[in-house]
């Protein structure tokens, strides 16, 4: 029994290895499948990547044909490779990113090196007993005062890696000895090669522009929140007892991307700062009134979040509350997504939007809680307050995101919206009885979404003047 239990044993394990091997060639080829789809994936999602990966390799071709041709560095093979690496860690994917990494490097070598001849001068001075102490107290002084400086918030944001190379540069200066000087020759030359061949190909071959990219991820984001409350109405009251389930919920997960985009809208108006002019701001690119907006939509980004969770505890069978305040919570939502919509692409157009004012839905909506607050249970105002209380916040802050939007263009010299000719025709002229013509208008102003400033009702009453006279008579 045991001899028959080990044999089992050993042509299981042996089946177990017999099905890996042979299904192995099968998972290696779908492997490799998947990475090639992801590959072309991403080049068609974003074909800037192909030529950043294709520029960065240009960069390095040249800088070391540069050196195996040049007969000047024929002999120094260590500044050829501190090239590369330079290359390598100074070329970005957006030009701003490039550019202040390559400045931070320029600048931070030149205080090093500088700072750097002058420790090695004073401490020459001091004699061989002294120089030793003279240059480990200064490289301890520079070193924690340089790292103490990137602490700061303004100079991490932007002058981060310069303070690190200038740090480092001055340490090595410091310690090459007597020949000091030709070490300082072959790192500045050694700089000026790598930089200025990564900035010119950076800002000349199809540039990648942080600016750019700031100014779609906003829009983007306002667009998303948009979305999100044409979802919500949808869900929310149309397909209730519908079985809406199975319904595409994407719009819940889209939102959220705005929640934390606050990293990347920060790096990529940090990067902008270092561009020169391009694209229609040329040198007054607006990255604080961008980062305004983005911190808005955020805002309101936490009141869908909360407003998400009324989906899932929502009842499939309309309730009092649904019936009486459909009409509020439609025309609110309809304005603010309406109002979204508008703002994108007025940022998108660079066109001055019109004024927003929800003031005439807030008011309905609230109305009609008063009415239903008064006739349905407790429960169930429970559930009134807290969704028309998060659909007037998010409404508020619509209104804060159309003033930043308003600040942004005056910033930015978006042009003026062109106001459509009205070819409609007049209004209607209604005959009463014994009472002469009615003329009815309403005055709204022009706007494609209906953002407007309020509605009025002018009505003209000719003829009752003379109809009085004739009965007087």
């Amino acid at each position: 029994m045991d001899i028959d239990s080990k044999i089992q044993e050993k042509n299981s394990v042996l089946n177990m290895l017999w099905n890996q091997l042979k299904w192995f060639p099968m998972k290696l080829i779908n492997k490799i499948n998947n990475i090639a789809n992801n590959t072309i994936n991403i080049g068609k999602n974003d074909p800037r990547k192909i030529w950043h990966a294709s520029k960065v390799g240009l960069s390095l071709t040249l800088v070391i044909l540069f050196y195996y041709s040049w007969p000047l560095y024929h002999s120094f093979e260590q500044s050829a490779i501190m090239a590369v690496l330079t290359v390598m860690v100074a070329f970005e994917y957006t030009a701003g990113a490039t550019i202040s990494k390559c400045l931070n490097i320029a600048f931070a070598t030149a205080l090093g090196v500088s700072l750097g001849i002058g420790a090695k001068y004073l401490a020459e001075i001091c004699g061989k007993e002294g120089e030793p102490i003279i240059l480990g107290f200064l490289v301890f002084i520079l070193g924690a005062l340089g790292t103490f400086t990137r602490f700061y918030p303004h100079m991490q944001r932007r002058y981060d890696y310069g303070c690190m190379f200038s740090v480092a540069t001055f340490s090595l200066v410091t310690v090459s000895g007597d020949r000091y000087l030709e070490m300082v020759k072959y790192r500045i030359s050694t700089i000026m090669v790598s930089v200025a061949t990564v900035m010119v190909i950076s800002l000349v071959i199809r540039p990648v522009w942080a600016g750019k990219d700031l100014h779609n991820l906003i829009i983007a984001n306002l667009e998303k929140l948009a979305s999100f409350l044409d979802g919500f109405e949808c869900e929310y009251f149309q397909a209730i007892g519908e079985g809406s389930k199975d319904k595409e919920k994407g719009f819940l997960e889209a939102f959220k991307s705005v929640l934390g985009s606050k990293a990347t809208e920060e790096s990529l108006a940090n990067f902008a700062w270092w561009e020169p002019a391009n694209g229609p701001f040329r040198f007054n690119n607006p990255g604080k009134e961008y980062l305004k907006i983005g911190n808005l939509g955020r805002d309101c980004a936490c009141h869908l979040h909360a407003l998400s969770g009324h989906l899932k505890s929502k009842s499939m069978a309309p309730t009092e509350f649904h019936k009486r305040t459909e009409e509020g919570c439609k025309s609110i939502i309809k304005k603010s997504s309406n109002a979204l919509k508008y703002l994108a692409l007025s940022i998108k157009t660079r066109t001055q939007p019109g004024p927003y004012n929800a003031k005439f839905a807030i008011d309905e909506l609230r109305a009609a809680l008063l009415v239903t607050t008064k006739t349905i249970s407790e429960e169930d105002t429970i559930d009134v307050v807290s969704v028309a209380s998060i659909l007037i916040d998010v409404t508020r802050c619509v209104d804060e995101i159309s003033k930043a939007v308003g600040e942004l263009s005056i910033k930015a010299h978006f042009q003026k919206e062109k106001k459509k000719k009205d070819n409609s025709p007049s209004a209607p002229q209604l005959q009463l009885p014994n009472r002469g013509i009615v003329n009815a208008a309403v005055e709204e102003e022009e706007n494609p979404i209906g953002l407007i400033k309020g509605e009025h009702v002018v009505c003209e009453i000719h003829a009752i003047e003379e109809e009085i006279k004739a009965k007087g008579k």
